[in-house]
């Protein structure tokens, strides 16, 4: 179970690539990339098909990302994940959040076995501030059954 404190350490540098980041809008990989672009992340989409992504420039892979890109969001069919969490590894990416929906067992494992954190089982867009609409709605529901992190007192 993640905590809120990793959840917070993963957004604050507010620069992140997305392994799985669509051209299409309507599109989950698509609506990530705007919704954090709507609210000032600095974005390095991920997609071997694109060259630009909503104005972004479009790494064909995670090891073509600029070296001082460190988190990962990874919103990928599950046939995919397991190959872009092992490119992460190989590439020195330092935490990545996989998109519940996207993790598999293999590439919990593969993080695991190299020690990289992973946030998993939660929807990046329910953190990401400000909230509102539907994510907002979705984080209340979590937070009054119980399903919201805590935060971690050290």
């Amino acid at each position: 179970m993640n905590t809120l404190n990793e959840i917070r350490e993963f957004l604050e540098p507010k620069k992140i690539a997305i392994a799985g980041a669509s051209r299409n809008p309507k599109k989950f990989g698509g609506a990530v990339v705007a919704e954090l672009k709507n609210k000032g992340f600095e974005l390095y989409p991920v997609n071997p098909n694109a060259d630009e992504i909503q104005g972004f420039k479009c790494y064909h892979s995670v090891a073509h990302l600029p070296e001082d890109v460190k988190n990962l969001h990874i919103v990928t069919k599950k046939t995919e994940t397991a190959k872009v969490v092992q490119e992460a590894v190989n590439s020195g990416i330092e935490k990545i959040w996989i998109q519940q929906g996207s993790e598999t067992p293999e590439a919990l494992e593969i993080a695991a076995k190299n020690n990289l954190p992973v946030i998993s089982r939660k929807c990046i867009m329910m953190f990401s501030e400000p909230v509102s609409g539907i994510h907002g709605f979705h984080r209340f529901l979590a937070k009054t059954f119980g399903g919201y992190p805590k935060m971690i007192k050290s």
